[in-house]
């Protein structure tokens, strides 16, 4: 046996600690992020390092008749670090007959790490995902990444939670976490046609040893429960772990003690030098975007007609296009045909008829398809930001002092983020006017906004919703703080390649010390322009709300943001209010952003 100094060393070591999970805990000593006892050997393994590698060393050296149950099956990864550690030679050598053939199948050779892009429509994707798919040693020879398994982190759902439902259990931690290893050919038919996301595949430098290294570790923890959690112990934090286990000395979670936003985690993983290559998949709404740009109007008549109807091949007006129109129509017809059939059971009509479209289309092939491929997510602004900004409300000034947690907003830097879409969470602005006056001016927990373009093949919904507090119009010309919920639905359009406008009906739930009743409701629109322009992205809109209490408010907003670089921004906006509470206040405001993590 090592001496006890030797072993208490080990068990202070950076590798253990990432073997076990540990972290300081917030009254000091250690506590681990994994929430089963089972994964422990010491019964106060959990939080105590030392004991956990105590229990480890004496059950390696266990008889060997216990075999797939030996200590040395079950914890392949803390046996191997252990005798390299103390140059163990007269361990056991039992028989691991599961572990064995399940690390045959698997066959890890190097490492991807997958960034489905964000998804606003799925409250567990809002953010985008990280996952890791494990190749064999032939995927660059043999073409097999649909072979490979994924290696995935995520929230273990019993029953069907609603989306409302979900993302509070999610955020509060209602949700056991898992690893999975699954054929990553599921992984990529889920993420690129169910949810029509963007793909991004970053092969990282991993040796095949490093590769096996941290695949011993996901044995480890097979059917081992963590706490979930959105924005801190996540997939992508989880995943960040399982890589400073695959290369020792590589410091990537200390980045991240408060939130782990994936492409935040993405970029550390870039700046540590771990991306040697990266590879875009589109996804199905993209290649079909893309197919269909340059057909015209009644092109796109012909190509709904394909997808619809049948007979429409045989349509002799349809014969009479040129044949590289109809190649294009075509294939453009059973790209909106195997859209629209995403998620859904394979129909006889919709079988029959994707055969005769893919029938016409080998007969008069298209050109190859050509996606542009949109900025890189790592690339674009970090998450958190900072905001400073000076102005006036009427004849008075004020100086703001802001902090957002996450981590878009419409007129933000648009490069590696969706078009239209809007995700904050966690916004406080503090005002500070003459005189010294403070007054918490605006605390929104969550605002989000998907404004999707409609075209005449798709046609999606636009929405948004928000909740929070934040100061409205009130009596005697002043401020007061309201408590709100809103949302609305509508539609959005492309006017040009950069101006888009939005239109949308809205619904708000409010209380404040102005009104008589605690919840006054209110119905209205919220519409506006949209414009990418040289500076930056400039953000024009109008809202109205009328309340079932008489009180109607109006107001008018502009906003240019000037890009400076990619993570500082100076923000002018300007804005009127009309409230039948008050009279008509002008805010003129200059703030300076800067976005880190």
């Amino acid at each position: 046996m090592p001496s006890e100094a030797r072993l208490n060393e080990l068990a202070s070591d950076p590798y253990w600690i990432a073997l076990g999970h540990y972290e300081t805990g917030k009254l000091g000593g250690w506590r681990s992020y994994v929430d089963e006892q089972k994964f422990f050997l010491a019964e106060d393994g959990a939080s105590n390092p030392q004991a956990e590698l105590r229990a480890t060393l004496e059950a390696i050296y266990q008889p060997t008749p216990l075999n797939d149950e030996h200590a040395q099956c079950r914890y392949p990864a803390r046996t191997r670090w252990l005798s390299e550690q103390l140059q163990l030679s007269d361990l056991p050598q039992p028989t691991c007959a599961e572990y064995d053939k399940w690390m045959t199948d698997v066959a890890p050779n190097s490492t991807v790490l997958v960034f489905p892009a964000a998804y606003l429509n799925s409250p567990s994707s809002m953010f985008g995902h990280t996952l890791l798919r494990i190749d064999q040693a032939d995927i660059d020879s043999n073409n097999t990444a649909l072979l490979s398994y994924a290696l995935n982190f995520g929230a273990y759902i019993e029953g069907m939670d609603n989306s409302i439902l979900y993302a509070w259990k999610g955020l509060m931690g209602g949700y056991p976490g898992l690893f999975s290893l699954v054929p990553y050919r599921e992984k990529l038919a889920e993420y690129r046609s169910l949810e029509n996301r963007d793909l991004w595949e970053y092969r990282l430098n991993l040796t095949p040893v490093e590769t096996r290294r941290m695949i011993q570790h996901v044995w480890e923890l097979k059917d081992i429960r963590f706490d979930y959690f959105f924005f801190d112990e996540n997939c992508s934090f989880r995943l960040l772990e399982l890589l400073e286990i695959a290369r020792p000395g590589l410091e990537l979670t200390d980045q991240f003690p408060i939130t782990a936003i994936p492409t935040d985690t993405v970029r550390a993983i870039k700046q540590a030098g771990l991306i040697e290559r990266t590879d875009y998949r589109p996804s199905r709404e993209r290649e079909l975007v893309t197919r269909t740009d340059p057909l015209d109007a009644s092109e796109l008549v012909w190509v709904e007609r394909l997808a619809d109807e049948d007979i429409a091949l045989e349509d002799e007006n349809f014969k009479k296009l040129g044949q590289a129109r109809r190649a294009l129509i075509t294939d453009a017809a059973f790209r909106l045909l195997r859209y629209r059939a995403s998620g859904e059971g394979r129909e006889p009509q919709t079988v029959k008829r994707s055969f005769n479209l893919l029938r016409e289309i080998n007969s008069n092939p298209p050109p190859e398809l050509a996606v542009e491929r949109p900025g890189l997510p790592e690339e674009g602004h970090e998450s958190r930001t900072w905001q400073l900004g000076a102005g006036s409300r009427g004849d008075k000034a004020f100086a703001e002092y802001g902090l957002r947690m996450a981590y878009h907003d419409l007129n933000d830097n648009q490069y590696g983020f969706p078009a239209g879409a809007q995700i904050e969470i966690m916004q406080m602005k503090l005002r500070q006017y003459e005189g010294n006056h403070w007054q918490l001016q605006n605390l929104d927990l969550v605002s989000i906004r998907s404004l999707t373009p409609r075209s005449e093949l798709l046609k999606p919904l636009s929405w948004q919703v928000a909740a929070g507090f934040e100061r409205v119009p009130g009596k005697d010309d002043d401020e007061v703080l309201a408590a709100h919920i809103n949302g609305g639905a509508g539609g959005s359009w492309n006017l040009t390649d950069n101006v888009q406008a939005f239109a949308l009906a809205t619904m708000r739930i409010e209380h404040h010390s102005d009104f008589a009743a605690y919840l006054v409701p209110a119905a209205g629109f919220n519409t506006g322009l949209l414009w990418r322009n040289p500076l930056g992205n400039m953000l024009a809109e109008v809202n109205n709300d009328y309340f079932i209490n008489g009180e109607v408010r109006r107001s008018m907003a502009l906003s240019q943001q000037w890009e400076i670089s990619s993570n500082l921004g100076l923000r002018l906006a300007a804005e009127r209010e009309f409230s039948h509470l008050s009279t008509p206040e002008n805010t003129l405001k200059l703030e300076l952003r800067w976005y880190d993590y």
